[in-house]
């Protein structure tokens, strides 16, 4: 069976993700080939190193949901042109057609895919935060691709979804019951996870990191994420995890990548604060725990930087 190839990451053993590991799939604009994480649920894994025109900008996970009365996608990808390989892909598991899309947050790795998803008369279904950031910054999150990976994102425009929710979403399909739930603040604005309770299994978006050290953005609140996560996402108990970024795996893997790192990172941030210190002093507080994940070196002092700038009025 095709899932069988992804059981070590779902038991949590030690794997490789690299920045310098070359595009997985040549045949496709795709980082790499769709691999079936439970059955009928698959993932196209994302790159863990940032967007670039090697990857095609395809540095997070498209996974999309198989059953007999259709099929769900979960993120439309950074490109009209990765929306459209991801499709080929599906076309190759199902002859069902794709009924919805659910954009897990109002980045444009999220997003920028949906001009393909709306050509085809696709629901395309947000959270209404993350439709209203994408509204303010589509353009220049089309801008920045087009600069990224040029003649690739010559197809993208900015299409904004279609359907939008506040707390739950749910769409059942051939007896499968998807959820998509806002689950609190997180990464960033509009942030949510697909729930599949009878499967266990959660598609985290950006609420779970895995392999690579997380961004924390300038409306990033690192304590709230905490809270989303200790309240409402690890109450979920799912046994699997599709993370945002990094191979699928199980909570412990991106509790410890996530949650810990948050926690650890602010621990460091309040000692520095209380001896003194300054913002300059803090980009270099110790996060050698955390130096192996892929973009440790783009990522580490930003994140420093903006915890203090946070902690400083909390």
């Amino acid at each position: 069976m095709k899932y069988l190839a992804v059981i070590p990451f779902l038991i949590g053993l030690p794997c490789f993700a690299s920045e310098d590991i070359a595009d997985q799939y040549p045949a496709s604009v795709l980082y790499s080939k769709p691999v079936e994480v439970i059955p009928n649920v698959f993932s196209a894994i994302g790159a863990t190193a940032p967007p670039t025109y090697e990857n095609a900008g395809h540095n997070n996970n498209l996974s999309f949901i198989v059953t007999d009365e259709g099929v769900a996608v979960i993120n439309s990808g950074a490109s009209y042109e990765l929306a459209e390989a991801l499709h080929a892909e599906i076309k190759t598991v199902t002859d069902q057609p794709v009924k919805v899309v659910f954009n897990e947050n109002g980045q444009g790795h999220a997003m920028l895919g949906n001009a393909y998803w709306a050509s085809l008369g696709v629901e395309i279904v947000a959270h209404r935060d993350a439709a209203r950031a994408f509204e303010e910054y589509g353009d220049r999150s089309l801008q920045a691709a087009q600069e990224r990976v040029k003649e690739r994102a010559a197809k993208t425009t900015v299409e904004q979804p279609t359907t939008v929710f506040d707390d739950a979403y749910t769409v059942s399909l051939g007896g499968t019951r998807i959820e998509a739930r806002y689950l609190g603040p997180a990464h960033s604005p509009g942030d949510i996870v697909i729930w599949l309770p009878q499967q266990s299994l959660v598609i985290s978006g950006d609420m779970a990191f895995h392999e690579r050290l997380l961004p924390i953005f300038d409306d990033t609140m690192t304590a709230d994420w905490i809270d989303t996560w200790d309240t409402a996402f690890e109450p979920l108990g799912a046994t699997y995890v599709i993370p945002g970024h990094g191979h699928p795996t199980n909570m412990d893997q991106v509790r410890r990548y996530t949650r810990d790192y948050l926690v650890y990172l602010r621990k460091q941030i309040g000692a520095h604060l209380d001896e003194g210190g300054d913002l300059a002093q803090a980009y270099y507080v110790d996060q050698s725990p955390y130096a192996h994940l892929d973009t440790f070196e783009e990522l580490a002092t930003k994140n420093a930087g903006r915890v203090y700038e946070q902690m400083e009025f909390e």
